[in-house]
This record gives C-alpha cells, structure tokens and sequence, in this order.
C-alpha cells in the first residue's frame, strides 16, 4: 500500500509542478503582471518572490509546526490569497480560449470536446477519490 501511495504521491507531485510551470510560462502571468505594472526592470524580485511563495507553500504543506496568529495577519494573509484566487480565476479563463487555437493549428478539432470531458470527468474523479478515501 506504501508504494501505491508513493506513486500517487509523485504522480500528484508532478502534475501540479507541471500546472504550476504552465500557470507562468504558457499564460505569461508574470510577464503580463510586469507589463501592466510598468515593472519590467522588478525581474529579479519577482523570481524571488515566486520562488519564495513555493518554498513557503511548500513548508506550509508539510510541515507541522503550529502557528498563532495576530488579527492583522490574519487579514494581510486573507488579502493575498484573494489576489492570487483572482489571477488564477482570470488565468484559468484564457486557458479555455488556448485549447482551441491549438487544436485547429494541430489540426485535431473535433478532439477538443472529449478532451474538456476527460479533463472535467478527471476533476471530478480525482475530488471524489480525494475526499472518499481522506476526508470521512
């Protein structure tokens, strides 16, 4: 059983370091955010801060360490993960209108509606299992 639970692990792993890595180069998410901004010449801190922000997510994720919070914090952190549900919102709209385009250049058209099904039908799968197995 250790062994399923470490391939599902890894396979999880990658697939959203893969998502993850498509979120910023395939949507240009940070170049568009410099763009906006008028901050192109900011490149190196905001490697830093996406570095930084995986690093943390990632603490955060495994580690046990509790945390007591002032108020404040509480409101600053609540801020920041509504900025980033906001751009991964917005990102997550302009990856509909890619599939399209690059399954005409491909030319494998009517493959795009059995692909947004799989990818659908997959959420939900993936949901279920998660919260069937864990959850309860």
């Amino acid at each position: 059983m250790k062994i399923v639970e470490a391939i599902i692990g890894l396979a999880s792993g990658i697939a959203v370091g893969t998502g993850f890595v498509a979120f910023l180069t395939v949507l240009g998410v940070v170049p568009r955010l410099m763009q906006l901004s008028h901050s192109e010449s900011k490149i190196r801190w905001y490697e830093g801060a996406v570095f930084t922000g995986v690093l943390f997510g990632i603490y955060l994720s495994f580690g046990d360490l509790p945390a007591s919070l002032p108020v404040i914090v509480l409101i600053i952190w609540g801020l920041f993960h509504g900025i980033f549900i906001g751009l991964l919102a917005a990102a997550l709209t302009e990856v509909l209108n890619v599939f399209p385009l690059l399954f005409k250049r491909v030319g494998i058209e009517s493959y795009l509606f059995p692909l947004l099904m799989a990818l659908a039908i997959g959420k939900v799968a993936g949901s279920l299992f998660q919260w069937v197995l864990f959850v309860r």
